[in-house]
């Protein structure tokens, strides 16, 4: 989310009815749903982790500990485990 100056894209009648509720505060004004990106998508996040959990299934599977996965992949035992158990499932 990057901001914009209210002054640099809004016309000066709207800005100064703007100011009538919202003086100098923040204000977020969200996309249209038509314009929205689902998460991950803007970015390679969501392959990247997809990728990611598959590799500690597949060791975990192989019978490396969670201990030693969540210190390597700087998750806790906790997260790990819910990884591998959601990996079991899709299976």
């Amino acid at each position: 989310m990057r901001y914009a100056r209210a002054q640099d894209v809004l016309p000066a009648q709207l800005l100064s009815q703007l100011q009538e509720y919202i003086d100098g505060a923040y204000l977020y004004v969200p996309r249209k749903e038509e314009n929205r990106l689902s998460w991950g998508q803007r970015t390679n996040s969501k392959r990247e982790t997809a990728e990611r959990n598959r590799e500690i299934c597949r060791r975990a599977m192989a019978g490396e500990d969670t201990e030693s996965l969540a210190r390597e992949f700087f998750l806790t035992q906790k997260t790990i485990k819910r990884i591998i158990f959601e990996g079991r499932s899709k299976d």
